[in-house]
């Protein structure tokens, strides 16, 4: 028998005590208050599960707070419009996830009378649902056995049990989902499921885990050997594009700029953004001038000031964009011109917005 202190609570550990109690007793103890825990509503824990992926619980939380104030059930998000939804999620990114949860949300209303299913084969037919939301959601509010398996469970699983499979592979996928329902509390599945998330985004973190504090250190296959930072393993699977955007930024003598909404399959789809010229490089003053036919009158810009010295470089997960605002002054009155004031209103890039609060600042500061 083991006596394992530590400043949160102590317990005694049997050598015959399982990795699954051992999670549940750290759970109790370590848990952090969040405002999703303590319900088994589906909607809100659906909307959590979509809003926490790719994003940490400290930057989701007032994401998940705004959309519970502005769509208190599942009936008031899929009566809104995408442009509304969209501009809520403005800053989180993957922006598709944004509108998978509306098109859910509009399913579940249509086909399901606003309620969600309530099997683990129901909730995948829900867009943007996939196996480990619907694992989530199936085990956290219905009780059902299902295994979650996210980025914090592959580096619990791969670290204590020493799988040097890698997580993002076909065989690795399959291994550690098995692994998860081999090892999981099947009666206490709800906090179960919880306690693991919570022990690798809390305990067992990417870098520099406290390893000399944990309860699961004694039979850490990972920290037994010394692997620690080599658990998980993960294929580079991603090849970085390089892209030169040149945003255009309208002003005309009326106050007015120009937004343009993005169409297609591509990043940022619906969102606004100013016109865009996409260059293979970096572009000059006249290459500007050259295409600025195609947007206004060239002859009434009356100034073409270049923004930033420096491209700003936007990393998203799969591509950089190089990015250089020209700010555009012209007489001309802009068709469809947009008030400077009325820019915020509509969801834009998070590259866009940070830019405008900056701009108009710079202008407000000048007009002193």
């Amino acid at each position: 028998m083991v006596l394992w202190i530590n400043r949160y609570f102590c317990v005694l550990f049997y050598p015959s005590m399982t990795f699954a109690q051992k999670i549940l007793i750290w759970y109790a103890a370590n848990k952090r208050d969040l405002p999703w825990r303590e319900t088994r509503n589906p909607y809100k824990i659906w909307l959590s599960e979509i809003i926490l992926q790719q994003t940490r619980v400290v930057q989701g939380t007032p994401y998940y707070l705004k959309f519970i104030a502005a769509f208190p059930t599942v009936y008031e998000l899929a009566n809104a419009s995408e442009e509304r939804v969209l501009k809520l999620w403005q800053g989180l990114g993957y922006y598709s996830r944004a509108r998978n949860l509306h098109s859910a949300a509009k399913t579940v209303v249509k086909v399901y009378d606003g309620t969600f299913p309530e099997t683990y084969d129901g909730l995948l037919k829900l867009k943007g649902v996939g196996d480990y939301t619907a694992s989530a959601i199936a085990s956290i509010c219905f009780d059902l056995p299902e295994p979650v398996v996210d980025g914090n469970v592959y580096r619990v699983l791969a670290r204590y049990f020493g799988v040097k499979l890698p997580i993002n592979s076909t065989e690795g996928v399959k291994y550690f989902k098995k692994l998860a329902r081999r090892v999981m509390d099947s009666e206490n599945i709800r906090d179960y499921n919880q306690g693991i998330m919570e022990f690798g985004a809390v305990q067992c973190t990417p870098k520099n885990p406290n390893c000399m504090y944990c309860p699961l250190n004694d039979s850490c296959v990972a920290v037994q050997r010394g692997k620690v930072q080599e658990l998980p393993v993960k294929i580079n699977k991603t090849k970085i594009k390089h892209r030169h955007f040149n945003y255009l930024f309208f002003m005309d003598s009326d106050g007015k700029t120009v937004l343009e909404q993005r169409t297609g399959k591509g990043i940022w789809q619906h969102l606004w953004e100013f016109p865009l010229l996409e260059s293979e490089r970096g572009i000059d003053e006249n290459a500007v001038i050259k295409k600025l036919d195609d947007l206004v009158d060239a002859k009434k810009v009356r100034e073409i000031v270049r923004y930033n010295e420096n491209p700003i470089i936007h990393k998203l997960s799969h591509q950089h964009l190089h990015t250089v605002f020209w700010m555009v002054t012209t007489d001309e009155a802009l068709q469809y011109g947009i008030p400077l004031s009325e820019v915020e209103k509509y969801p834009v890039p998070v590259l866009i917005a940070e830019f405008f609060r900056a701009c108009l600042k710079t202008i407000q500061t000048e007009n002193q």
